[in-house]
């Protein structure tokens, strides 16, 4: 597959997906004094077809079963990815407060244009014990999230990122995109947006670069070879505690896709994450990752047996592109991030040259 990163290397390189963050984070925060978490919004306001894949053994949803391709509603307005573990849930009453009194939702009221009801899915991750326990997302952080939705948004400790942490290491928020150059899905953009909260390594420890790194090369991410001294430093940071996990994400292509298309690609997707995150999916995350289709660029049909979907050659070239970006976004998110409550960062221990 031939590609390309996008313009902006982001999940919003897909016309018409807007991403915005609110959070709170005192700078000295400390795992259990301050403020240090936040929530994401993935806006769609013209909405899109969703699914999503949940894989880990204590995810934190809302709204998933909806997007079971078996069940009515095809359409999402908005992704809430959020911190506060099952409390940071509340964020969605405010995405769905915004997104109402801006008129993106299921209409409901031919006469009355007023009346939508908003599809705004979300998924956790549990960041409680960085900063104070009782400091987590809310209606409010989630209404001004929504209302920052923009092209460009803040990357590593940003929004739900900010009480991330990723193995030893401080995790974040990352994103990443690639335009595909040749195949049926020529042109078509495929792009993610990731909270990297694992409680696998990000990091090789033979030779103390990211694990997500080795399908593009070190080079790719501008990274340099690791020292002796700077492995070794690496292998010295405490194991993290088997409390602070998991890793939520959102997919978006604008190639047109149903939602049983969309169900693949978050299930393909999560690829990404096993490339860059070891172990990953375990019984101590909550690993979801969602996908949605604007539905923007319709592919023309390729003539197959009729037992077969007509889109099942460009699915598969999303596929493949999909678990690119959601690897590239895991990268992305551990580069980005700084430290906070005496969380090491991955540039602290490994500073670019």
């Amino acid at each position: 597959m031939r590609s390309v990163p996008g313009e902006r290397n982001s999940i919003t390189d897909v016309a018409g997906v807007l991403v915005g963050h609110h959070q709170a984070l005192d700078p000295d925060a400390t795992l259990g004094t301050g403020a240090a978490t936040g929530c994401t919004v993935v806006r769609v306001p013209a909405g899109a077809t969703a699914s999503v894949d949940v894989r880990g053994g204590g995810p934190g949803t809302r709204e998933t079963d909806l997007l079971d391709p078996a069940n009515s509603v095809r359409q999402l307005n908005a992704v809430l990815l959020t911190g506060g573990s099952a409390y940071g849930l509340a964020a969605a009453d405010g995405v769905m407060r915004w997104a109402e009194e801006h008129r993106e939702g299921i209409p409901m009221d031919p006469t009355d244009p007023t009346r939508v009801v908003p599809i705004v899915p979300g998924a956790v991750i549990f960041d409680l014990p960085v900063g104070d326990w009782h400091i987590r997302p809310d209606a409010d952080f989630g209404y001004r999230a929504a209302a920052a939705a923009s092209t460009e948004f803040a990357r590593g400790t940003a929004g739900a990122g900010v009480g991330a942490q990723a193995g030893a290491l401080k995790g974040g928020i990352g994103s990443a995109s690639v335009v595909l150059g040749d195949g049926p899905g020529a042109g078509v953009t495929v792009g993610a947006v990731v909270v990297a909260n694992p409680v696998g390594s990000v990091v090789d420890p033979r030779t103390g670069l990211p694990w997500g790194a080795g399908t593009d090369g070190p080079s790719f991410f501008g990274l340099r070879a690791v020292t002796p001294t700077e492995i070794a430093a690496l292998a010295a940071l405490p194991t993290k505690s088997t409390v602070l996990n998991t890793t939520i994400g959102v997919v978006a292509t604008d190639a047109a896709l149903d939602p049983a298309g969309c169900r693949r690609l978050a299930a393909t997707a999560h690829d990404g994450l096993a490339r860059a995150i070891r172990p990953v999916h375990s019984p101590l995350d909550g690993d979801t990752l969602f996908a949605l289709s604007t539905g923007a660029i319709e592919v023309p049909p390729a003539a197959l047996p009729a037992a077969f979907p007509t889109d099942l050659h460009l699915l598969d070239q999303l596929c493949t592109a999909a678990a690119v970006v959601v690897e590239r976004a895991v990268v992305d998110a551990v580069l980005a991030a700084t430290s906070i409550a005496g969380i090491p960062a991955y540039r602290d221990l490994v500073p670019p040259r």
